[in-house]
């Protein structure tokens, strides 16, 4: 066995190596698409601050400001049981993100690149006692290398969706062994555990999702009215807020909303919000200290969406009328906001079930965007029936934070 395990990391390894091509293929288009560049070359080798051993030290992996979100309370729940926690983080706006939320309290570093030596060096300046993957990132060295030295693994807040099955299906013999040495699956619904299980993974169980946790009313309404302000938003005037879009959807948008009524877009990515400007022009810009009369705002920073959303009058949620996959829209909902989705939600599939079966959320194609916006502008009654069951259903559905720190501390006492 342990001669097949040196011959399939060095596999691994020589796989990785024949693909940096391609990615810095992929990496000079993007250039020259007006995408940022990369930052943190050094770190992606392993390279940074070496920290001192502690006894209960869990190491979190959140690949992105999506995922950086989605797991403050976890975070806040393993700080309150003592644990030592450092955040690492793959994107570049992720790690912006983590060094917002977390810089004060805890080390933040990136994520390496899955070389056996990169990781290597990463474990060894990090010297977790824990490992939490969060949202089933799976990368064979490093779980590898971590689970070898003595390090359990345990997956936080799984899924595992159709389009990432299918790939993952292509590798299954490596993902088989993979997934064997974890110490805990962790997933958010039964879909996601039986697409695991036929992966090959074992010690499978269904804990939910902590997006339900992480949607909160605790919102700073002082710098919400300090937002309203810094960008003129009329507070007399209706204000419909499109978060997370995407480039296809905020033409689609701009043509949906009824006359005399304002329009907020924060774009999911930065190198969209050049684009969204242009749609929306003249608009006012967060980013910018020019001010002109005008219903249109651009929200092009991040981590300030849930003041947008708490300003809101209606909220529609971006890259769901896009050939994208959704975004989450627990946090508008749990602020009591009267919500639109579209057709395309299969990053979020069980939890729109969930809440349009509860009427606290609507979902409609694009070609009904329009009459819906001009009904709900109209009926503030219905505005306000949404917002509520929508928040007494996010209410109901929270508790899945406390099930994963379980874990964690779970497999911490096991190893």
């Amino acid at each position: 066995m342990r001669r097949y395990t040196t011959r399939m990391h060095i596999i691994v390894d020589i796989v990785y190596v024949l693909s940096l091509p391609f990615i810095l293929i992929f990496a000079g288009v993007s250039r020259l698409k007006g995408h940022p560049k990369r930052e943190g070359f050094r770190e992606r080798f392993g390279h940074g601050e070496t920290l001192e051993a502690h006894p209960n030290r869990v190491l979190l992996h959140a690949v992105s400001v999506g995922e950086v979100n989605a797991i403050q309370k976890l975070v806040a729940t393993l700080d309150e049981r003592g644990l030592d926690v450092v955040l690492c983080v793959t994107t570049d706006t992720g790690i912006k993100r983590a060094r917002e939320l977390y810089g004060e309290k805890h080390v933040v570093t990136r994520f390496p690149l899955d070389f056996s030596f990169a990781v290597k060096r990463f474990i060894n300046r990090i010297k977790p006692t824990v490992i939490g993957l969060v949202e089933l990132e799976v990368w064979p060295n490093f779980i590898r290398i971590s689970t070898s030295s003595g390090i359990p693994v345990v997956i936080v807040n799984g899924r595992l969706s159709e389009r990432s099955f299918r790939r993952y299906a292509l590798i299954k013999p490596l993902l088989k062994r993979t997934f064997e040495r974890v110490s805990a699956i962790g997933v958010q619904s039964e879909t996601y555990a039986d697409r695991v299980r036929q992966l090959g993974g074992t010690n499978v169980s269904v804990v939910g999702t902590m997006k339900w946790d992480n949607a909160t009313i605790e919102v700073s309404q002082k710098d919400a009215i300090e937002l309203q302000n810094e960008l003129c938003i009329n507070p007399d005037k209706l204000l419909i807020v499109a978060g997370s879009t995407a480039p296809e959807e905020h033409q689609l948008i701009k043509d949906a909303c009824p006359d005399g009524v304002q329009l907020l877009c924060a774009p999911r990515r930065p190198e969209w919000f050049d684009d969204a400007a242009t749609v929306l022009a003249p608009c006012n810009r967060r980013s910018r200290q020019e001010r002109e009369e005008s219903d249109m705002f651009l929200l092009d920073t991040i981590g300030e969406l849930n003041l947008a959303y708490f300003l809101a009058d209606i909220v529609i949620i971006g890259r769901s009328f896009a050939p994208l996959h959704g975004s989450d829209p627990t946090q508008a909902i749990a602020l009591n906001k009267p919500t639109l989705i579209g057709p395309n939600t299969s990053d979020f599939t069980e939890m729109v079930d969930v809440l349009t079966s509860a009427d606290g959320l609507l979902q409609i194609r694009s070609s009904e965007l329009e009459d819906t916006l001009q009904l709900l502008v109209r009926d503030e009654q219905r505005r306000v029936e949404l917002g509520t069951n929508g928040n007494q259903k996010v209410l109901e559905m929270q508790g899945a934070t406390e099930r994963y720190a379980e874990l964690i501390i779970g497999a911490t006492s096991n190893g």
